[in-house]
């Protein structure tokens, strides 16, 4: 066992090693995670930039690792702070390009907008991103209790739908977005790389990403090695607008809104965030309602291809 796992270890290393040096930008997107952290621990001979969005008005948990990486690996940090009305104007910018109000992916999203458009506005060309980790190597939590079968079939479902807004928001800003885990070479190392090596206990505790863990955990801080998945909505704070929404729109007005949507639109809606995102999304788009696909959301009617997921309104399971 010791053998493979060393040999897969090395692999990993080096595909790895070589896709972050072929990265043009000097521009780290930094959350403090596992996946940025290897990336800036791969660039620190080059001395880049890092960028981590951090709303100001929410609690956020990606502050302090992003401070511990940019300063074991000598990293120049800046620290964009985020007020809720920058955020609540960016989320429309969002829903404009990613033209869906699928409140799971614009709370993430939103970030990587916030992100890419700092580095617009302080004349970067290009910004580098952690984005496929998670897909390749299973870092989601709802896939480590899951059995090696379940998995093996899970992964190369995720792998086959996965998508990355990141690149639509990098094109409409006209900022390059590099990934250096989504090189071909990654791809096809971590296609091999058997299930039992992504998901697995260390010290009595189940973690997804256990082989990018184990390979770099002398590399990087132990903390951030084996810190835990935390969605980019989390560590920057942006979960707290579900929250926002559910105080600013009373009971009364969200149910009205709800049932005349229902009525007039056959949509729907399922939270009052949902709720703000839909309204914006239906004055930019119109209606979500596709009435010639064969497959369609229970909740919003837009076709959904072959997915538990809708990636239009967020619903799953459906």
């Amino acid at each position: 066992m010791y053998f493979i796992l060393d040999k897969v270890s090395k692999n990993l290393y080096n595909v790895l090693e070589e896709s972050c040096n072929s990265c043009k930008s000097n521009l780290i997107s930094l959350s403090g995670g596992l996946d940025s952290s290897i990336i800036a621990y791969f660039l620190k001979q080059r001395k880049p930039n890092a960028v981590a969005v951090i709303a100001e008005d929410f609690v956020s948990t990606d502050l302090t690792y992003c401070q511990m990486i940019s300063k074991e690996m000598q990293l120049p940090l800046s620290i964009y702070n985020v007020k809720t009305t920058t955020i609540l104007g960016a989320i429309e910018d969002t829903i404009k390009i990613l033209k869906n109000f699928n409140d799971i992916e614009i709370r993430n999203n939103v970030v990587m907008y916030l992100a890419i458009k700092w580095a617009k506005d302080n004349g970067e060309k290009s910004i580098i991103t952690g984005d496929g980790a998670d897909e390749l190597f299973a870092g989601y939590s709802f896939l480590i209790n899951k059995s090696e079968e379940e998995l093996e079939k899970e992964i190369k479902r995720i792998c086959s739908i996965m998508h990355f807004p990141t690149q639509k928001i990098g094109k409409a800003l006209g900022i390059t977005v590099e990934s250096p885990f989504l090189n071909d070479a990654v791809l096809k190392l971590a296609e091999k790389i058997p299930v039992n090596l992504k998901v697995r206990n260390e010290k009595k505790k189940r973690y997804g990403k256990w082989i990018l863990r184990k390979t770099f955990e002398k590399y990087i801080p132990h903390q951030i090695a084996w810190r835990e998945k935390s969605p980019m909505q989390e560590g920057s704070g942006t979960s707290g607008l579900t929250n926002l929404f559910n105080s600013i729109i009373n009971e009364e007005i969200f149910v009205e809104k709800k049932l005349i949507t229902e009525k007039e639109d056959g949509v729907i809606i399922r939270s009052r965030e949902s709720m703000h995102y839909y309204e914006i999304f239906k004055k930019l788009f119109g209606s979500p309602v596709d009435n010639h696909a064969k497959n369609t959301c229970p909740y919003c009617k837009h076709e959904v291809e072959n997915s538990k997921f809708c990636r239009m309104c967020g619903a799953f399971p459906i």
